[in-house]
């Protein structure tokens, strides 16, 4: 089977490591993993016998979840990773899908992300910000639980306090836009710049959905949200000095964004 590239005819499977992931977000990784293709396959593995396994168990019929049990045949050990990775190789090869999505923060998936991704087949991750890197850039996307949680609006930085002339003076000015929000999140201009400079066309603008795509090549985490911003566009329109937007209407009435870098 060929595997299929696009989100709008992705099958996916879906694999979450109980022991690895919260209950309480499960509709908004469902949701999140539905952008990316059609899930056609929802597994969840743990030590049912387990105490901290209670919070799942009410969601599984809910959202059409089905459990796999998996025994600790060790104090200490996880057995969850080995049946998960025996499970996504059994499907790998047994086809019906294209695409997986591996729910945990775990590196022991690592090698299994690498393996999936070298037959073709795309791969998402979500965990949390703790995830090792080296699980993160195994994937094609990786969605952080944080991300999934619904945060307040980036406040503006406060404005200087004007003399009454200077404030006459500008009374006819347009507002000048609102630069970026401090953040805990590494500087995203670094990243943004390296995309660019790929997705770029020889006429110096680059399409926004291209650009995002290469920023997603060059690291599968990056998320517009971290930064305090839905979208991509809005983070790159929170670079005024860095970035010219152009956005144009289509025939049928959709908008079309491109980026230019400023010299």
């Amino acid at each position: 089977m060929t595997p299929i590239g696009t989100p709008g005819n992705r099958r996916m499977a879906m694999l979450i490591d109980g022991d690895n992931a919260q209950p309480s977000l499960i509709e908004k990784m469902l949701a999140e993993t539905s952008k990316y293709g059609l899930i056609t396959i929802r597994r969840i593995y743990g030590d049912w016998t387990a105490s901290n396994m209670g919070g799942w168990k009410e969601m599984l019929q809910t959202y059409a979840i089905q459990p796999i049990q998996q025994f600790r045949y060790t104090i200490g050990k996880n057995a969850t990773d080995s049946a998960m990775i025996i499970d996504a190789m059994d499907i790998l090869y047994g086809g019906g899908v294209d695409a997986f999505c591996l729910v945990s923060s775990d590196s022991d998936y690592t090698r299994l992300a690498t393996r999936i991704r070298e037959k073709g087949f795309f791969v998402m991750g979500i965990g949390k910000k703790t995830t090792p890197r080296a699980f993160v850039n195994a994937c094609d996307v990786f969605v952080y639980t944080q991300n999934l949680v619904p945060q307040e609006p980036p406040k503006p930085a406060p404005s200087k306090p004007k003399t009454t002339s200077a404030a006459a003076a500008n009374n006819n000015q347009a507002p000048e836009p609102v630069e970026p929000p401090e953040a805990a999140a590494p500087d995203p201009l670094p990243l943004l710049r390296n995309a660019f400079d790929i997705a770029a066309s020889d006429d110096g603008w680059a399409f926004l959905g291209t650009l995002g795509h290469h920023v997603r090549q060059l690291d599968p985490g990056f998320d517009s949200r971290t930064y305090g911003y839905k979208q991509l566009s809005s983070l790159i329109r929170a670079y005024p000095k860095i970035f010219t937007v152009r956005e144009l209407k289509t025939a049928d009435g959709n908008s079309v964004i491109s980026v230019k870098l400023k010299e």
